[in-house]
């Protein structure tokens, strides 16, 4: 069996532990090592499966890897795809792609120079109920899209995400993109203005933790996100992924995450929201290894990741200005 090479690289983002783990299942991946330049994030992974460590990522460059997974603060997403790039290893960003235009650009181009993959980290897209609803529109079902209502809702993060020279915003960037993106894959299209709304409503983070994101496609379909950390920390869940998709035949709704029980525990005082669906971070993850391994384009791309990422960056603006922003 051919196996493809994977290095990991940065686990700043929670979401790197959940990739690590899908990557363990797969008989097709062998795992080339860890980097990361703050040890005690992967001690314990590295202790229990004795995979080699690099504090330098350049190091884990160097390697034959084929691929890496990138889970850094966002601001280093850029730096790492381009060096990654340049190294001939294919890429699987973490979400936001980059924080500025220029650098999701750069980080592109860097890829495609090099005749590498860039695939942009949205799970969401595999969701069951996502999924189910993307084939809905897809044949039909509810005619055309007319407006679109999503949501995005989470818990505070804190750590990098509050530091702004580290996050590059804070719930607006971190929330609008999962559905933003959703958006843009239902509708095959990017919107062409923005008009938003930021603020501080949660907590007292000198960041924004709260937002209304306003988009317009081509052919007047209108979308809006409620983009937030807005869930306590005493809530079941970390948070939501839903949407009201308003068709001329009917009307789709998705809540990504239904498929959960409700637990009641005397050891945490507090009820929970257990999920058994399907993982989404492992359903990606397989299809970002086949991909490369078939040699067929990776699914979710650099560009569609700057797509959803110029929306965030755009509501800054537009609420800043108090106006709508073209795209």
């Amino acid at each position: 069996m051919n196996k493809l090479k994977v290095g990991l690289i940065s686990f700043a983002h929670s979401h790197a532990n959940s990739y690590y783990e899908s990557l363990c299942k797969m008989p097709e991946v062998e795992i080339v090592g860890i980097a990361d330049e703050n040890r005690s994030r992967v001690e314990g992974i590295i202790a229990q499966s004795g995979l080699p460590y690099f504090a330098d990522y350049k190091q884990l460059l160097a390697t034959d890897a084929d691929a890496v997974v990138i889970c850094s603060e966002n601001v280093h997403h850029a730096k790492l795809t381009i060096e990654a790039a340049k190294a001939k290893k294919h890429v699987l960003c973490e979400k936001p792609l980059g924080i500025t235009a220029d650098e999701m650009e750069a980080m592109i181009a860097a890829c495609r120079d090099n005749g590498v993959q860039l695939m942009t980290a949205f799970p969401c897209r595999y969701l069951p109920a996502v999924a189910d609803a993307k084939a809905a529109i897809d044949r039909g079902d509810i005619g055309d899209i007319v407006a679109i209502k999503g949501t995005n809702h989470g818990t505070n993060p804190g750590g990098w995400f509050t530091d702004r020279k580290l996050s590059g915003g804070g719930a607006v960037l971190d929330h609008t993109v999962h559905v933003m993106d959703l958006m843009n894959w239902m509708l095959g299209s990017a919107p062409q203005e923005v008009y938003a709304y930021t603020g501080t409503r949660f907590g007292d983070a000198e960041i924004d933790d709260a937002g209304l994101v306003h988009v317009k496609f081509p052919g007047g379909v209108f979308g809006v996100i409620d983009t937030s950390w807005s869930r306590p920390r005493s809530f079941p869940t970390w948070g939501d992924v839903t949407m009201e998709i308003v068709g001329t035949k009917g009307v789709i709704s998705v809540d990504g995450f239904a498929q959960k029980n409700e637990v009641y525990s005397d050891i945490d005082k507090q009820a929970s929201w257990s999920y058994w669906g399907d993982n989404m971070d492992e359903l990606m993850i397989q299809d970002f290894v086949r991909a490369l391994l078939e040699g067929r384009p990776v699914p979710i791309t650099g560009e569609d990741g700057m797509k959803s990422a110029a929306v965030a960056l755009a509501a800054y603006e537009s609420s800043k200005l108090g106006q709508p922003v073209g795209l």
